[in-house]
């Protein structure tokens, strides 16, 4: 396993886990700033450079252009991926003033898990990741903590979800019907499972001090 830290310029809500050897970690545009304040030094700077100027003292830097199809969360995305990481942990991706910058990052984590890697999305004292066809266990990190699971595509089938307040059995999550909002996680392990389809998953974690 090797784990691709990446910070991008939206909100940060604090470190969870600093980046350790063997770590390959990169600044999308402005979440270099991100860095500077956590005092990384980043493997790799990219982006259009639209909200920054890079710096003159990078380590290496990928200019993108302003005209592309790609953000430049997954641009450095497909970066980790090149550098055989497997595990991605996202800061500074959600929040800020762009809420379609949050959706497009949702959806990169499905990006991720159809080419075999997991992605971790880190909000305020909450974190997202995405399955498909699959089972995920997760650790009650907080009492009553909250979860969430949405349908990323036309249908999710066979959604179990034990452990819960609201467990569920063989269900079908659509995208019109938020029926998997605001749940609460109360076994010291929970398990979502989803037989054909694909889920945004999220559940709380503990304050940071």
């Amino acid at each position: 396993m090797r784990r691709c830290f990446i910070f991008a310029a939206g909100s940060f809500y604090g470190l969870r886990e600093r980046p350790g050897p063997g770590d390959f970690v990169i600044a999308a545009d402005a979440g270099y700033r991100i860095c500077l304040k956590e005092g990384l030094r980043p493997d790799l700077l990219l982006g259009d450079f639209d909200s920054m100027e890079p710096p003159t003292d990078a380590v290496r830097v990928r200019r993108l252009p302003v005209e592309k199809d790609d953000t430049d969360t997954l641009a450095a995305l497909k970066a980790g991926l090149e550098q055989t990481c497997d595990t991605f942990y996202i800061y500074g991706g959600t929040g800020g003033k762009r809420l379609d910058h949050t959706l497009a990052n949702l959806q990169s984590l499905l990006y991720l898990r159809r080419r075999g890697a997991r992605g971790f999305l880190q909000d305020d004292n909450f974190i997202w990741t995405v399955l498909e066809n699959e089972a995920l266990t997760i650790p009650r990190t907080v009492e009553w903590g909250l979860f969430s699971a949405f349908c990323l595509g036309d249908r999710a089938e066979g959604v179990d979800e034990e452990g819960f307040q609201y467990p569920l059995r063989d269900a079908v999550l659509t995208p019109d019907v938020p029926l998997g909002v605001s749940n609460h996680i109360l076994e010291p392990e929970a398990r979502i499972a989803v037989r054909k389809g694909a889920l945004a998953v999220g559940w709380e974690l503990k304050p940071l001090d």
